[in-house]
């Protein structure tokens, strides 16, 4: 069987055996869907062992798009089996891209951007700014929010498809949820059958944030998954078309769709201060990442985020920590956020249009790592950060 095939066969054995287990999925799209049943693999053991050959085979035949896809499965399964690796080669591994961070100084000088936009709106920063940002953007009511995210998709999805050159058709579906998870919008899909879930726990409507994630869920996520369906459907592709979340191709989908309202509807001053903010509380985010990986207490990293963010809640920087500290899949994945927001960003700040529209066009068409992105963009910041000491904030003394 050609490799490709067989790791596609490997990880859809695996997938059915997380299910079965009640565990998080492996696959989280898929551009090549199957009619026949697929068998659950007997344990993750077995899922390692299989990987492992099939990695052997991919340096035997130097493919390395299927070694580099294989590296990113086997670091994320290890640690399911109960390895801990530091988290350099752990991100290395599995986003394609380091744990070196942005120093003290970058992160400020992007949260005084983000205050200044948000002062803009009339909105003051302190304990108090997150519902004040909830009250100017209009809060909406849930029953009203399926109709009008869709609505806001409609008017945005011809400028998207236009920078993105891409005709792929899709087929959206939206239901709710209530998880204990991070995550307010989750999608996932089979083809270009693709589903949107709110969960109810966290997701906050108001009319900005619905246009905002209507460019990063549906015209983000969504069509570019459609899109890598219409690749592959096209093309005698070479990567596997199974798309997971701990593979190093997050970096571009999370990024991308992020800073989305920056590309295509950057004179909306609601969205772009949501953009700023997002792009600020992200790199905070991948501080406390770091610090809590790296040995600092719980409790210094607390200081920290309050410092950082006075409007986070104590459950809120709970759950950053817990998330990032003890889960193997979200101690990988949670760092494509803020590695691809600042890369995003500041393309859609300091790169002329040809190199974004190059961007765009190269990945609506397949997944890219972090290497591949930087391939289209030279001169743009390094993915992950330039490395740069870690220190930790404590609250000014009263």
């Amino acid at each position: 069987m050609r490799l490709r095939d067989a790791i596609e066969q490997a990880l859809r054995a695996w997938d059915a055996h997380e299910i079965a287990r009640g565990a998080a999925p492996v696959i989280d799209f898929d551009c090549a869907p199957v009619d026949e049943p697929v068998t659950a693999a007997p344990s993750r053991l077995d899922v390692y062992e299989t990987l492992s050959r099939l990695h052997e085979r991919a340096e035997a035949e130097d493919d390395q798009v299927c070694a580099e896809q294989l590296r990113a499965h086997l670091a994320y399964l290890a640690a399911l089996l109960g390895e801990r690796p530091p988290l350099d080669p752990y991100l290395i591994a599995t986003q394609g891209c380091p744990a070196g961070g942005w120093p003290d100084e970058y992160v400020t000088a992007v949260g005084e951007r983000a205050r200044a936009a948000l002062a803009d709106l009339g909105i003051s920063w302190g304990p108090d700014t997150d519902r004040q940002l909830r009250d100017a953007e209009g809060p909406v009511d849930t029953a009203d929010a399926p109709d009008l995210i869709r609505a806001a998709a409609d008017e945005l999805e011809p400028a998207v498809r236009a920078v993105a050159e891409t005709d792929a058709p899709y087929t959206l579906d939206i239901t709710t949820a209530d998880v204990d998870a991070y995550w307010a919008y989750w999608l996932d899909g089979t083809g270009h059958q693709v589903r949107l879930r709110f969960n109810l726990r966290n997701a906050a409507f108001t009319k900005t944030r619905l246009r905002q994630f209507a460019l990063h869920e549906i015209l983000g996520h969504a069509l570019q998954s459609a899109s890598y369906t219409s690749t592959a459907e096209s093309t005698d592709v070479p990567w596997p078309r199974l798309l997971s979340v701990h593979v190093p191709y997050q970096v571009l989908l999370e990024g991308i769709a992020q800073a989305m309202p920056l590309f295509v509807i950057p004179d909306d001053s609601a969205v772009a201060a949501r953009v700023r903010l997002d792009h600020y509380l992200q790199l905070v985010r991948a501080e406390l990442h770091q610090a809590v990986n790296t040995g600092h207490s719980a409790a210094a990293c607390a200081e920290h985020a309050r410092t950082r963010v006075p409007f986070w809640t104590t459950g809120t920087i709970a759950d950053i920590l817990t998330d990032r500290g003890n889960d193997p899949q979200l101690r990988s994945y949670l760092w494509a956020y803020p590695a691809g927001i600042d890369w995003f960003v500041n393309l859609a700040d300091t790169a002329d249009t040809d190199t974004v529209g190059k961007v765009f066009r190269a990945t609506y068409t397949q997944p890219l790592t972090p290497h591949q992105l930087t391939g289209l963009w030279p001169t743009g910041p390094r993915i992950g950060g330039p490395g740069t000491p870690l220190r930790l904030r404590k609250p000014s003394l009263p």
